[in-house]
């Protein structure tokens, strides 16, 4: 019987995010979504406007026999600049922040200790923030699957995820 755990990861727009983690390995499930604001609710409408504090995340559920959570930590790190604040490349605003939301203290301590050792990489400090999962609103129906059902319709996916994915060896 598989072993599933969920860790929920912001790291910047939440297509980009979901396109890496639909590829890897062990992983079950990758949903587009918000996490950590201050209102009882969250839209894509809300959120961009910078207010709730909500950020945009994939809630990724993987079978723990297939991929641990280093391995799905290693690609969070891989995929995005954790040194830029509030921001990732052109997408600017709170909703965009670096953040690690984990579902148990063995998640916790594993994400507070990569989050250590990936800091030798960079000169600048790492602004990750590291946070107990609260209440997860999965994203409007839109945006879930965007890059696969969208790759070659907009030019975000051409320009901004396909790259992306294209330098972290993966499909695009």
């Amino acid at each position: 019987m598989e072993k599933i755990e969920t860790i929920t990861l912001g790291a910047g727009c939440f297509w980009c995010v979901e396109a890496v983690y639909e590829q890897i390995e062990g992983v079950k499930e990758a949903v587009s979504g918000y996490m950590g604001g201050k209102e009882k609710d969250a839209s894509y409408e809300k959120i961009s406007m910078g207010t709730t504090k909500h950020i945009e995340c994939v809630q990724i559920q993987y079978n723990t026999e297939a991929t641990d959570t280093e391995t799905i930590l290693k690609w969070f790190w891989d995929s995005h600049d954790p040194t830029q604040k509030n921001r990732q490349g052109n997408d600017i605003g709170y909703q965009y922040q670096s953040a690690i939301f984990h579902s148990n203290e063995q998640q916790k301590k594993i994400a507070i200790k990569s989050k250590k050792e990936e800091q030798k990489y960079y000169e600048k400090p790492i602004t990750t923030l590291i946070l107990p999962a609260s209440k997860f609103y999965p994203a409007e129906k839109y945006h879930q699957d965007y890059y696969r059902q969208n790759k070659n319709k907009n030019p975000y996916c051409s320009l901004v995820i396909k790259p992306k994915l294209k330098k972290l060896n993966l499909k695009h």
